[in-house]
């Protein structure tokens, strides 16, 4: 049998000794609840929402400069 040589860190192990304590509990409906955090965690990482907010003529001039200084899109 070959040895287990996998490192585990400290919340790795945690999770691991609650885990042969039983204290995690089964789901009901597992794959309803999966798709549904999976809906959240994509909403959740879009990267093109929308935002609105009022600044002044100057703050906004230098948001544009910083934006172009390091190479990203702005629109006003």
């Amino acid at each position: 049998m070959k040895k287990n040589d996998m490192q585990f860190d400290r919340e790795e192990l945690q999770i691991l000794q609650d885990f042969e304590r039983g204290e995690f509990q089964r789901i009901n409906e597992f794959e309803a609840e999966k798709r549904e955090l999976e809906t959240v965690a994509r909403d959740a990482i879009r990267r093109d929402r929308e935002v609105n907010i009022r600044v002044s003529f100057p703050d906004l001039r230098r948001l544009e400069m910083r934006a172009a200084r390091e190479g990203l899109p702005f629109q006003t």
